[in-house]
């Protein structure tokens, strides 16, 4: 038994040792032997997340236009819960359609607007953060996915979180408040 542990041991350091780093020391890249040198590698570009450049729309495509995409809501004490609108006016040519609305955490609910907005008419996403449990810097983010282009648009609300001034345990357990 223990001849059979002491050789399965074995076998797993020698795989283990072989195994890292099977290029160190070969820096060079081998030729093909067929002639024909592979084309470097290309980022891929997700077409449906806005880059860091103006993204222009294609077509009869609808458009969120946002008033403001971020809301500072200053400082607050820890338990508040803040509410926010965003209001978006559909700029594009065809109707605008909100397929989903999603938190980054548990603390933010967002509700949008469930019609189609048709262009020119204005439409909603209502956040509301509940600061229960947090403390310090807080920037809860709402990613917004419609039929637009690109389809991914966040908003995002942002502000600080005091503490309580009740203490809710101290060194000798839970405080008791009459």
């Amino acid at each position: 038994m223990k001849k059979n542990l002491f050789m399965a041991a074995g076998l797993a350091i020698a795989l283990f040792a072989t195994s890292c780093d099977n290029n160190a020391g070969n820096d060079t890249v081998a030729e093909s032997t067929t002639g024909v040198e592979a084309a470097p590698a290309q980022p891929i570009e997700n077409p449906n997340v806005a880059g860091e450049s103006e993204v222009v729309p294609a077509g009869d495509a609808p458009v969120m236009s946002f008033e403001e995409t971020e809301y500072d809501f200053g400082t607050i004490k820890q338990g508040e819960t803040i509410e926010h609108t965003f209001e978006f006016t559909n700029t594009g040519e065809s109707p605008l359609i909100i397929e989903n609305a999603s938190a980054t955490c548990g603390c933010t609910v967002p509700e949008w607007t469930r019609t189609p907005v048709a262009p020119g008419e204005k439409g909603t996403v209502a956040v509301k953060f509940n600061s229960t449990g947090k403390m310090g810097q807080q920037q809860p983010t709402v990613t917004i996915r419609a039929n637009t282009q690109p389809n991914i648009v966040k908003v995002s609300m942002k502000g600080n979180v005091e503490g309580s001034s009740v203490p809710a345990a101290g060194n000798n357990g839970p405080v008791r408040r009459n």
